[in-house]
């Protein structure tokens, strides 16, 4: 596991769900909260290189199921691109990322 990862990383303004966050915990577990529309979601991941796997078990609407991405970080900015497994392939570039901000503790 990806060390780098570890924490809180907030979606950014301008991004499709602005506020939505996601823990990423070092035991491999993380949790995710979109206060706006009251979801919460949690699971398992995997980092290896920049690749990341989620396998997403709980979620308030029951979007469960296991997301491939991408990822890259840069000082306290995380880029992240995830697709359903199975349904797509793994993307391969980070034109479709999704820009979080890291939030100290």
């Amino acid at each position: 596991m990806e060390k780098d990862i570890l924490g809180k990383w907030v979606q950014c303004d301008g991004q499709p769900y602005p506020g939505l966050y996601f823990i990423f915990k070092e035991d491999g577990a993380f949790e995710a909260c979109y206060d706006a529309l009251g979801i919460v979601s949690g699971g398992t991941y995997q980092t290896q290189g920049k690749q990341i796997d989620m396998d997403q078990t709980s979620h308030t609407f029951g979007l469960v199921g296991k997301f491939e991405g991408i990822y890259e970080i840069e000082e306290n900015v995380l880029r992240m691109a995830l697709v359903s497994a199975g349904e797509h392939p793994r993307p391969t570039g980070l034109d479709q990322a999704v820009v979080y901000q890291r939030e100290e503790s």
